[in-house]
């Protein structure tokens, strides 16, 4: 056949077709290997190329190569040196290289290009197909790629140490799953194309003459001088014709229209924020620069990031930063994106209103996993607005408290528990933070304020009823609490500087506020003390569980017998039960009660002896479940001790961890097999 069959979606740019390719494996086309072909209707020959960017059995094999109108055929017009024929003008309409239909909008001439091939036998078939075409957000026109004249900022070189940064640890990306983007974006960097058609933005400082000539200044009349540089080589002319040259030309000097892309001023922020270049060598700079983290989008990471430190490599000789954390993006409950077309995009406004900034910023925080998506949820809001209550409350009724300065204090254990608690948690916050885990810092802090400040240490302190308190206990106390609204204002900034300057907490001066204020040293940590509390809170939650489940009153106090099977010493902390839980006495034995409630805490034995019958039957269900349960779960951990890749590669504290699991489920369910024989007896 004298001819070959093209399949395109845009035949009105045949007229500017540079090549046909065919991928060198293809034999159905191996004769036209270095032959030429004619493009129909204009008659223009253009050669046959290879290249095994053709995908063989995609269409017909044959690829109509358009420099000037396709993004892949410009690279392989760059790739086999072929010429670029631009046929439309910035109107979309076609120019005098078209040859044919000149002045023809590129729709209109899509459809009579088809004719007039249909006419000329050259139309072999049309059929539907549906393809991906681009249109531009602002005005909904399809968008033609088109060539023009652009600047450039060369990147392979700049882009190395930038890179080299990233991979040796010197610039750390968190979370590090965006390493490999990052690398996969630097090995194959292109040319910056740095100018842009805005009627806005900082304009390109290059300036033109009539005949095409350029140099770079910052005014007009520099570039004026630079011209005369550039015509005057020898410097030869004297001030006269200097002066005569420059005012016959001036009429003819035009500056670039262009203006820089956006980005082209935001790599240099780490420098020019700290007035970098016009004063390189400022104390502000000496001092903040490189500053320690960067938090931004990883949709930017190249964007900005990147180009930022090879900016900073560029200019100043280093990085501008060591730490980049990557936020996730914003998300509804469903996963979908936020977004004006869903609706689902809440009202920021509306919900301070209704929630409370600090409230809304509790939120956002308790669903930002770093690097992954926040899944957004209003009530992760009111969460947050809980919060700030229970923060509120807490400090009314520290504040309420009346003081009697002739009180002893009898809330050493509570006061030493808490600060004990205190310093584990700080350590897991700070550990938190060094980690760039901001949510898990944040609820760090929420379980030490909600459960561990206000459920537990404030009820054991807490005086009677109209009963001052103790100004040892009640200083410590606010002690306590001042170092709370340390930790929590970068979380809550609103609320604990407001509670910060309140007559509570002292005197202080204008300036002497939260966000200044010093941040607690983690201090150290009695182990044993908190695993004694944990016992004593499992112990009040047991008791508190028998009332409930029995409709006893709170008011009502218990006797209470304990049958100590550990080292643990209950007499330290009696005071506390008693507080808490409402005992009437306490009786540490040696035998079980019968006919008492019984449970237990750890390996030791309760009873609560309530003067009535008890129901055997209920009884003995409740202790056959919890025994059921607690040989599931021995038989779980027996099978993870059993199993020898797990004792092989786990850390000794995680094997000695399921080992106490294994004793500690043995203990219980030799204590619950005893009372079950108890109860038949």
């Amino acid at each position: 056949t004298n001819s070959l069959t093209i399949a395109t979606t845009r035949p009105e740019t045949i007229m500017a077709d540079a090549a046909i390719c065919i991928n060198p494996n293809d034999e159905r086309y191996t004769h036209l290997k270095g032959k030429k072909v004619f493009v129909p209707l204009i008659n223009r020959e253009i050669p046959v190329i290879e290249d095994e960017y053709v995908t063989m059995d995609f269409g017909t094999g044959c690829l109509k190569v358009t420099p000037a109108h396709d993004l892949n055929d410009y690279e392989l017009g760059v790739k086999h040196k072929l010429p670029v024929i631009d046929i439309l003008n910035d109107d979309g309409t076609l120019n005098e290289l078209a040859v044919i239909l000149v002045g023809e909008d590129r729709f209109a001439a899509r459809k009579k290009i088809a004719v007039l091939l249909d006419e000329a036998g050259h139309l072999e078939k049309v059929e539907e197909y549906k393809s991906q075409v681009g249109f531009s957000e602002r005005t909904n026109a399809v968008i033609e790629p088109k060539l023009s004249m652009q600047w450039f900022c060369k990147m392979d070189q700049m882009a190395k140490p930038a890179l080299e940064d990233v991979l040796n640890g010197d610039v750390k990306l968190i979370p590090e799953k965006f390493v490999n983007t990052y690398k996969h974006w630097m090995e194959n960097v292109r040319d910056w194309n740095i100018s842009r058609q805005l009627w806005w933005g900082q304009q390109i400082p290059a300036w033109y003459d009539d005949k095409g000539n350029w140099v770079v200044a910052k005014t007009k009349e520099e570039a004026l001088t630079e011209f005369l540089k550039l015509k005057d080589i020898d410097g030869v002319f004297t001030e006269a014709e200097a002066n005569g040259f420059k005012h016959q030309l001036a009429p003819f000097v035009k500056q670039d229209p262009d203006v820089m892309d956006t980005w082209f001023s935001s790599w240099l922020w780490p420098i020019s924020v700290f007035d970098g270049f016009k004063n390189p060598d400022n104390p502000d700079i000496n001092y903040y620069y490189p500053t320690n983290d960067l938090v931004t989008a990883p949709e930017i990471l190249f964007f900005w990031v990147a180009r930022m430190i090879m900016a900073g490599h560029e200019f100043r000789g280093q990085k501008p930063f060591t730490n980049v954390y990557l936020t996730g993006i914003v998300r509804d409950k469903l996963g979908r994106k936020m977004s004006k077309s869903l609706g689902n995009s809440p009202d920021p406004i509306g919900l301070i209103e209704k929630y409370g900034a600090d409230g809304v910023r509790v939120g956002m925080l308790l669903c930002s996993p770093a690097g992954n998506d926040l899944m957004f949820d209003e009530s992760y809001c009111e969460q947050g607005r809980n919060f700030a209550n229970k923060i509120w409350n807490a400090f009314r009724l520290v504040k309420g408290w009346e003081v009697n300065e002739e009180l002893e204090n009898p809330n050493q254990q509570a006061i030493l528990w808490f600060e004990n608690r205190f310093n584990e948690a700080l350590a897991e916050i700070e550990d938190n933070f060094k980690q760039y885990r901001l949510s898990e810092a944040l609820m760090a802090t929420y379980k030490l304020v909600w459960d561990d400040f206000c459920a537990w240490y404030l009820e054991m302190i807490k005086p009677v009823y109209q009963h001052p308190i103790d100004s040892e206990t009640l200083k410590v106390t606010i002690g306590f609490f001042e170092k709370i609204l340390t930790l929590l204002h970068p979380f809550m900034p609103f609320l604990t500087e407001e509670l910060w300057h309140d007559e509570l907490f002292g005197e202080k001066g204008e300036l002497d506020c939260c966000i200044v204020a010093s941040y607690p040293v983690v201090g150290s940590t009695d182990a044993a003390l908190l695993k004694e509390v944990e016992v004593i809170k499992g112990l009040v939650a047991e008791i508190r569980n028998v009332r409930n489940t029995r409709q006893i009153s709170p008011k009502e106090a218990l006797p209470l017998a304990i049958k100590v099977n550990s080292a643990m010493d209950y007499e330290k902390w009696l005071n506390i039960v008693f507080k808490l839980a409402n005992i009437s006495q306490v009786e540490f034995v040696n035998d079980k009660i019968a006919g008492a409630v019984a449970f237990m805490q750890g390996n030791d034995e309760f009873f609560i002896h309530l003067h009535e019958d008890i129901d055997v039957d209920a009884e003995r269900e409740r202790l056959n479940t919890e025994l059921v349960y607690l040989q599931g779960f021995l038989k779980s951990v027996d099978a993870k001790l059993g199993n020898e890749r797990f004792v092989q590669n786990a850390k000794p504290e995680i094997i000695q961890n399921e080992r106490n699991k294994k004793a500690d489920a043995e203990g219980k369910i030799k204590i619950i097999e005893e009372s079950l024989a108890a109860l038949e007896g």
